[in-house]
C-alpha cells in the first residue's frame, strides 16, 4: 500500500494528518479519493457522497483538534473519508459486512465518531448540545456540525438553528455549522430553500464581479471603502446568508469545498472565532470520478463494480423487487383513479416513483427530507377527497409517529402507507432496520397493517389498502421476493382474510403444530413445515387479524407458532396471543421474530439465519420447544412454558 499511497499509508489518526505540510494535502486528497473508490468498488456502499467530501474531511481534521473538538456528521453516508483518516483505513474491506465496520458513524466504533447518525438533520441539534455541555463544564472546545443541503429541508435543522444562535447564560455557544451544498441529497433536492441556496449558483457573476471590482478600487481607497460598505448591505440580497444571520450565526461563504487553499484558512479563522458560525461550502457529488459526477444517483449506493468499467446491467434481468412492484401498481392505480396522489420524503428512486413522476407529474409530490410534513400534508389532501399514497421506508415513518396518530388516525383519514424496507435491510444496519412498524402501528386505532407474502400479494394488498376508508400500512421488504407471477389487473386481497397454505398430512392428537406466517417468511415456514409436518397459514393481515381463521386453527391444533420479520415485542405474535386470551383459548404459542435488540449490519440472509428465521431456524425452534426425541409433541412442557 505504501508504494501506491505513500502519504495515506502514513495516516493512522488525524494527529498524523496534522504533521503533514500543508503543501502535501492536495496529494493526500488524490490518494484518499482513489483509495476510497477502489475500496467501495470491492464492498459496495455509498460512493458519490463520499467522493464529494474528501477535501472537506481532510481540512476539518487538519484544522480542528479531533477528537477533542467534536465533528458531528449529518446522515453519515459521507463519512468514509473520515473513517479512513481516523484509524479504520485497513478495515474498509469489512465495510457494512457482518462483524465489520458500519457505513455510518457509531460511537462504539471510534472515539472520532462523536454522535451516531444515519437518519437526517440531527447534526446541528447534537453539536449544539455538545457545545453547551462544554460551556457548562468550563471546557474549551469547538463543536462542528457538517450538514448537507438536502438535510436542511427538515424542520429539525431549523429548530436547532433557531436555538443555536441564542445566548445561554449570557454567552452564545461555540458552534460551527458547515453546510455542504452539493445540490443533491439522494434524489435531487426540492423546495424553496434549495432554490435560495442555488441563487448564487445560477450565475457566478457575483464572485467574479466582486473580485474584479476589488482589483480596480484598491487603487482608490475612499471608493474601495464605500464599495465595501455597500457590499455588506447588498450581499444579503444576492447570496444566501441573510436567513442564517437572522438566526444569530455569522455567515461565511460560499466557498469551493474542493479547494484546500480556501478551506483551511477559512476554517482556521472560524475555529478561532467565538460564538455561532456558519460556513457554506459548495462541493460536487462524485468529485474526481467522472462516471459518478455524471450520474451521482446511480453511484449513490452501488454494489460491487469495476471502477474502470463502471456499473453494468446484469446479463439476465433480475426478478422484480417489491419496490418495483409498488411503482408499477402506483402507475396502474393512478391511471384508473384520478384521485390518487403520491408523496415521498426525498426518496423518489429508493421508493420506485421515478416512472410515476414522469407519467403523473401533477399528482407527484416530493416534500424533501420532511417525514412529519409528508404525513400531515397527505392528511390535508385526504380531507379534500383525494387518495394519498405515502411511500416511505419503515424506519423513516418512525419520525412522523405523532403526525400519524394526531393528524391521520384520530381523524380516521383514508391513506395508504407503502412501507418499504420493512424487516431486515442488511448493510445499512440498526438505523435502517424496519423492525418496529408492526409494533408501533398495531396499537393505533383505525390503522390497519397488511403483510403480503410475495410480489403478487403485494400488488393485491396495495389495492385492498387503497379501497379502504381509513389509514392502512402495507409493509414489504427490501429486494426481490420468490418470483411469483403477478396478475395485470388490480384485484384486491380479501380484506382481513388469511389462508391455509399447508395442512398436516398425519394429524395425530398431541402432535399437531400450526405455523402462522406474517409476510415473506411464509416461504421458509412452508419449507420447515414439510420437515415438521405442520400446518401453515398465510395470515396476510396483522390488523385486522383473521380471528375466524385463528380460532379454527386453535380448535384443530395443539400448539401455534407465529413467524414475522419484525420485533417480537408487541408484534404479530403478540396480537395472536392477545386474541386467543380474549377468546378464552388456552394454547401454547411460540412467537418467532426479531429479538429485543438492535440488529447489526450484514447480509440479510445471514442475519435471518443467525436469528433463527430461515427454514432451518424455524424448524429448530419448533423442535426445541415442542417436540421430544421420539418426535412427539410434549404438551406438559409446552403448557408450562407457553
Amino acid at each position: 500500500m505504501s508504494a501506491k499511497y505513500p502519504l495515506l499509508s502514513r495516516i493512522d489518526s488525524p494527529a498524523d494528518l496534522r504533521q503533514l505540510a500543508r503543501g502535501d494535502l492536495k496529494q493526500l486528497a488524490t490518494e484518499l479519493r482513489d483509495y476510497l473508490l477502489q475500496s467501495v468498488a470491492q464492498t459496495g456502499g455509498h460512493l458519490s457522497s463520499n467522493l464529494g467530501t474528501v477535501e472537506l474531511t481532510i481540512a476539518l481534521h487538519y484544522v480542528f483538534d479531533t477528537p477533542r473538538d467534536r465533528l458531528v456528521w449529518d446522515v453519515g453516508h459521507q463519512t468514509y473519508p473520515h473513517k479512513i483518516l481516523t484509524g479504520r483505513r485497513d478495515r474498509m474491506a469489512t465495510l457494512r459486512q457482518l462483524g465489520g465496520i458500519s457505513g455510518f458513524p457509531r460511537r462504539d466504533e471510534s472515539e472520532y465518531d462523536t454522535f451516531g447518525t444515519a437518519h437526517s438533520s440531527t447534526s446541528i441539534s447534537a453539536a449544539l448540545g455538545m457545545a453547551l455541555a462544554s460551556q457548562i463544564k468550563g471546557e474549551s472546545r469547538k463543536a462542528v456540525a457538517i450538514i448537507g443541503d438536502g438535510a436542511m429541508t427538515a424542520g429539525m435543522a431549523f429548530e436547532a438553528l433557531n436555538n443555536g444562535g441564542m445566548p445561554h447564560a449570557g454567552k452564545v455557544p461555540d458552534i460551527l455549522v458547515v453546510l455542504n451544498d452539493n445540490d443533491m441529497s439522494i434524489s435531487p433536492p426540492v423546495g424553496a430553500l434549495n432554490k435560495y441556496l442555488a441563487r448564487l449558483m445560477s450565475g457566478k457573476f457575483y464572485a467574479a464581479a466582486r473580485e474584479g471590482a476589488k482589483g480596480l478600487l484598491k487603487n482608490a481607497p475612499p471608493l474601495f471603502e464605500l464599495a465595501r460598505r455597500f457590499e455588506e448591505h447588498a450581499k444579503g440580497m444576492v447570496v444566501p446568508g441573510t436567513i442564517f444571520e437572522e438566526f444569530g450565526f455569522n455567515y461565511v461563504g460560499p466557498i469551493d469545498g474542493h479547494d484546500l487553499d480556501a478551506l483551511i484558512p477559512t476554517l482556521e479563522n472560524l475555529r478561532d472565532k467565538p460564538g455561532a458560525q456558519f460556513l457554506h461550502v459548495v462541493t460536487k457529488k462524485g468529485q474526481g470520478y467522472k462516471l459518478a459526477e455524471a450520474d451521482p444517483i446511480a453511484y449513490h449506493g452501488p454494489g460491487k463494480f469495476n471502477p474502470a468499467e463502471g456499473l453494468k446491467k446484469p446479463a439476465t434481468p433480475p426478478k422484480p423487487t417489491f419496490t418495483q412492484v409498488f411503482g408499477q401498481w402506483l402507475c396502474d392505480m393512478a391511471a384508473k383513479d384520478s384521485r390518487l396522489v403520491a408523496i415521498t420524503p426525498a426518496m423518489r428512486e429508493g421508493s420506485g416513483m421515478v416512472e410515476f413522476e414522469k407519467r403523473f407529474p401533477g399528482r407527484y409530490f416530493d416534500v424533501g427530507i420532511a417525514e412529519q410534513h409528508a404525513v400531515t400534508f397527505a392528511a390535508g389532501l385526504a380531507c379534500e377527497g383525494l387518495k394519498p399514497v405515502v411511500a416511505i421506508y419503515s424506519t423513516f415513518l418512525q419520525r412522523a409517529y405523532d403526525q400519524l396518530i394526531h393528524d391521520v388516525a384520530i381523524q380516521n383519514l383514508p391513506m395508504v402507507l407503502a412501507l418499504d424496507r420493512a424487516g431486515v435491510v442488511g448493510a445499512d444496519g440498526a438505523t435502517h432496520m424496519g423492525a418496529f412498524d408492526i409494533a408501533y402501528l398495531r396499537c393505533i386505532p383505525h390503522c390497519s397493517i397488511v403483510a403480503p407474502a410475495d410480489e403478487a400479494e403485494c400488488r393485491q394488498a396495495l389495492t385492498a389498502a387503497y379501497e379502504q376508508d381509513h389509514p392502512v400500512a402495507v409493509r414489504y421488504p427490501r429486494g426481490a421476493g420468490v418470483g411469483t407471477a403477478m396478475a395485470g389487473d388490480l384485484q384486491p386481497l380479501p380484506w382481513g382474510r388469511g389462508e391455509i397454505r399447508r395442512e398436516i398430512k398425519k394429524p395425530l392428537p398431541g402432535q399437531r403444530v400450526a405455523i402462522l406466517a406474517f409476510g415473506t417468511l411464509l416461504y421458509p415456514a412452508l419449507e420447515a413445515a414439510e420437515r415438521l409436518d405442520a400446518t401453515v397459514a398465510n395470515m396476510r393481515f396483522v390488523k385486522p387479524l383473521d380471528t375466524e381463521l385463528l380460532q379454527d386453527i386453535a380448535r384443530r391444533h395443539d400448539a401455534i407458532v407465529t413467524v414475522e420479520e419484525g420485533c417480537v415485542t408487541g408484534g404479530a405474535g403478540s396480537a395472536v396471543m392477545e386474541t386467543l386470551q380474549a377468546a378464552g383459548v388456552t394454547l401454547p404459542v411460540l412467537a418467532l421474530g426479531l429479538p429485543d435488540e438492535f440488529i447489526e449490519h450484514g447480509d440479510p440472509a445471514k442475519l435471518l439465519s443467525l436469528m433463527g428465521l430461515d427454514a432451518a431456524g424455524i424448524e429448530r425452534s419448533v423442535r426445541e420447544r415442542f417436540v421430544d426425541r421420539a418426535g412427539r409433541l410434549e404438551l406438559v412442557r409446552a403448557a408450562s412454558n407457553g
